[in-house]
């Protein structure tokens, strides 16, 4: 990679050059954290229409997180809860969930072990009235922090050619953000389980309580089991659907849960930037926890009809001044309708 002079990627550290051609994950958490500018909404139809040459976009799938898995399950909102919000779904009892579990690449024939498989993917809907989302990727942070930032990563990563010499574009890109570097650096596990990973949803959302009184907060989702990887020499040898093969059978005997958190924004946090990861130390308040209890029936054709939607919210969760979320939905809506092409 071209950093100040000739490195490439195996100069960037361990894995590296094994991940620098990860564009599907890079593409991944930047559609799914939908990092596009607020003031020009052309810029979600230029960046679908670069997706949309992808391998997915070409096969009428999704634009990435093309490989997943559909399982239903509960929520039960902690005693808590509804003094962060009003939200329905916050005010205790059962609620039924819809949740899709995913890999990374925008290829479905993609490996759960293969470095384009990450990061990962968990999108939750939850069943009351009109229903709201959430959408986390299993990295804290984005990829980079602006829409335009996003639009040079997309031409960067359609200009690279593995077969010409380095430094490619993407080297050069990821040269010049630290933080994308990071991020692709920090892609080197492979989860024992989708219900063992860890998810962020990055965006900061506002939630508003009985009183009217506001807090902002992203959301993170913890696994009651813990968060467990694989040895890299386990990995390798896994076949390559053994996430969705060891979620069926583990769901088979017992659900699964995970917490749902909310880390809450302290005086000074950038609330606008996912790519900008808060203090770990930051006050956390547990919402509740998430049961997932089986794999839906039909798994296959669940996930051609479900769309999730980062705007899509009820009272008592709102946008804050993330501009991300509202410019996902655009990017969403142009996948959706490619998918739905015959």
């Amino acid at each position: 990679m071209e950093l100040t002079g000739t490195k490439t990627m195996s100069d960037l550290g361990p894995g590296t050059a094994h991940r620098g051609h990860c564009v599907a994950g890079l593409l991944l958490v930047a559609a799914q954290a939908g990092l596009l500018a607020q003031s020009s909404p052309d810029l979600a139809q230029q960046i679908a229409e670069v997706m949309a040459q992808g391998p997915s976009g070409k096969a009428h799938q999704r634009y990435i997180h093309a490989k997943g898995i559909v399982c239903k399950g509960t929520f039960e909102a902690s005693p808590g809860a509804a003094a962060i919000s009003r939200a329905v779904h916050l005010g205790g009892g059962s609620v039924p969930v819809v949740v899709r579990f995913s890999d990374g690449a925008p290829d479905k024939s993609v490996a759960d072990n293969s470095p384009d498989a990450a990061p990962r993917g968990m999108a939750i809907r939850f069943g009351t009235g009109r229903g709201t989302d959430i959408m986390t990727i299993s990295h804290n942070g984005f990829v980079v922090g602006t829409g335009e930032d996003f639009l040079a990563l997309q031409k960067a990563i359609a200009a690279t050619d593995s077969a010409k010499p380095h430094p490619w574009p993407v080297e050069a890109f990821l040269g010049s953000h630290p933080r994308a570097l990071k991020f692709v650096q920090e892609l080197n596990h492979v989860p024992a389980s989708f219900v063992t990973e860890a998810f962020y949803s990055n965006n900061a959302f506002v939630f508003v309580n009985s009183k009217d009184e506001r807090v902002t907060g992203r959301y993170q989702i913890i696994p009651a089991s813990g968060v467990q990887y694989l040895d890299e020499v386990v990995a390798k040898s896994m076949p390559p659907n053994f996430l969705s093969d060891e979620l069926k059978a583990r769901l088979a005997k017992a659900p699964a849960k995970f917490q749902l958190l909310l880390q809450l924004a302290q005086p000074g946090d950038q609330t606008n930037d996912g790519s900008v990861v808060w203090p770990d130390d930051h006050k956390k308040i547990e919402l509740g926890i998430i049961t997932i209890t089986s794999v839906v029936p039909d798994s296959a054709a669940a996930e051609r009809e479900l769309a999730f939607d980062p705007t899509r919210l009820i009272d008592g969760i709102e946008l804050s001044d993330d501009p991300l979320p509202v410019l996902r939905s655009h990017v969403y809506a142009y996948s959706v309708a490619g998918r739905h092409i015959k």
